[in-house]
């Protein structure tokens, strides 16, 4: 069986990646993710993710490793993870009644070949009041979110209609991940 490293901490990745059955190990990428404010939301998400993967894989070259990266947009502005409360508080209320975009980039590699492939999905927000925005950004749940919220939770009271992959807005667009794996040798419960 080949070793499967996930190069990202966070929980809702690892989540969407066991429930489809994988067995991997988390090494979160320590890389360098400044990026040339130049790139799009899309070319970002992208070269992020393939730095990602390819510094774990540069320490674990017998393995198969995966890298994403997500991106919230609205137009070109990338609305990052919030640095407190107030930050949240302005970005909910930024998005309130508007459609933006969720790029997530994926890069999977080994030492023989790397695959990357981005999926967008747009996201129209509901009008959020100043109170709902607020009382929101208090849950605590967008501390760690780009764009301050989280659609597979309280967040998801905010989101009017997506269009495009649900799973690419949590963080891993889950069908295609699955397929590409597949292609590298690593399987899940669902054989392709």
């Amino acid at each position: 069986m080949k070793d499967f490293i996930v190069a990202s901490a966070s929980p809702r990745r690892r989540e969407i990646l066991l429930g489809g059955g994988f067995d991997f190990r988390v090494i979160p990428s320590d890389c360098d993710e400044s990026i040339s404010e130049n790139l799009s939301p899309e070319e970002t998400v992208k070269e992020l993710s393939e730095r990602k993967a390819l510094s774990v894989l540069s320490k674990n070259k017998d393995s198969v490793v995966l890298g994403c990266d997500t991106v919230v947009a609205l137009g070109d502005e990338i609305l990052g993870k919030p640095a407190d409360r107030e930050d949240a508080f302005r970005m909910i209320k930024n998005l309130s009644g508007k459609v933006h975009k969720v790029c997530t980039g994926v890069c999977i590699a080994d030492k023989d070949r790397k695959e990357s492939f981005v999926t967008v999905a747009e996201v129209e927000f509901y009008e959020i009041s100043d109170e709902t925005a607020r009382s929101y950004a208090e849950t605590g749940e967008c501390d760690d979110k780009a764009g301050a919220y989280g659609i597979q939770g309280l967040g998801g009271t905010l989101v009017k209609s997506i269009k495009g992959d649900y799973y690419a807005i949590v963080g891993l667009p889950f069908a295609e991940t699955v397929r590409v794996l597949s292609s590298f040798g690593i399987e899940g419960k669902i054989k392709f």
